[in-house]
């Protein structure tokens, strides 16, 4: 099988928390950016506060260009080498593209490990972990 096109991917300028709220049906607040309901709970995916504990999650989206359904392989094209590297992901797929989260400690290796996979990351958002 051959691997899908190389990728333009962006640095999401927000820092995001997932959450497991495993006796909601839905947040309490209107403050999330994605929700998946499963027979175990409800995650949630919401901006992190700048102060906030917990873990962090930066996210590297499609760059807009999107792509569509029906083509194999997007997704794992930038999982892969991820997971080749044992950095952890959690992922959100829109109509258009997929939200992948990766550990602030770790996006800068993340991007490393993508760039050399093929990919190109806009790299203007990326801020040092923890600010």
């Amino acid at each position: 099988m051959t691997s899908p096109a190389a990728q333009r991917l962006g640095i999401v300028p927000s820092v995001f928390a997932v959450q497991h709220l495993p006796q909601a049906t839905f947040p309490d607040d209107d403050d999330w950016i994605a929700l998946v309901r499963a027979p175990e709970g409800l995650t949630v995916i919401r901006e992190a506060w700048p102060t906030g504990s917990g873990d962090r999650w930066i996210g590297l989206y499609g760059g807009g260009t999107g792509h569509d359904l029906d083509v194999p392989g997007m997704l794992a094209a930038i999982v892969g080498p991820l997971a080749e590297e044992a950095i952890p992901v959690f992922v959100a797929s829109t109509f258009h593209a997929d939200l992948v989260l990766v550990p602030e400690p770790r996006i800068e290796e993340a991007v490393a490990v993508l760039e050399k996979s093929g990919h190109r990351v806009d790299t203007r958002h990326l801020r040092s972990p923890g600010s």
